[in-house]
C-alpha cells in the first residue's frame, strides 16, 4: 500500500463518526484507534470480525474460542458527527489558525499561532 504524501487523517481518537460507505453504512460510533500510516480508523461496533483462537499453554490460562472484534476501515468511509443547533449532523473538517499569547519561562510573552479543527458546516471549533 502506498503511503500518502501528506497527513490526510483528520479524525482523532474519541471522535464520534458516522460510516458513509460500506456494509455498515449509516452506523455511528466512537473512534477507538487511529492508524495514521494506513489511513484507517477502528470504530466501536463497526466492521466486526470473528477470529477463531486456539487454547494456549495450560500455564497461561488462555482459553480457545471465537473472539469478535472491530477491524479497521478506511478514513474516507467515515465522517465526523457534530452538534448543529441541537441536531446531530455530519461535517467535513477544516482548520483555522488562531493567534494566541504564549509565556516564556523568564516571564516575557510573545504572539504565536495555534491550529484548531473546525467543523466546515457549522464553523465551530471541535
Amino acid at each position: 500500500m502506498a503511503k500518502s504524501s501528506k497527513n490526510s487523517v483528520n479524525i482523532k481518537k474519541g471522535d464520534q463518526v458516522k460510516v458513509i460507505a460500506g456494509a455498515d453504512k449509516g452506523v455511528e460510533g466512537k473512534v477507538i484507534e487511529v492508524l495514521k500510516d494506513a489511513d484507517r480508523v477502528i470504530v466501536e461496533g463497526v466492521n466486526r470480525v470473528k477470529r477463531h483462537t486456539r487454547a494456549g499453554q495450560t500455564g497461561q490460562g488462555s482459553t480457545g474460542g471465537i473472539i469478535t472484534s472491530e477491524a479497521p476501515i478506511h478514513v474516507s468511509n467515515v465522517m465526523l458527527v457534530v452538534d448543529a443547533d441541537g441536531t446531530k449532523t455530519t461535517s467535513r473538517i477544516g482548520f483555522r489558525r488562531d493567534e494566541v499569547t504564549k509565556n516564556r519561562p523568564d516571564g516575557s510573552s510573545y504572539q504565536a499561532h495555534r491550529s484548531v479543527r473546525v467543523a466546515s458546516k457549522t464553523g465551530k471549533e471541535i
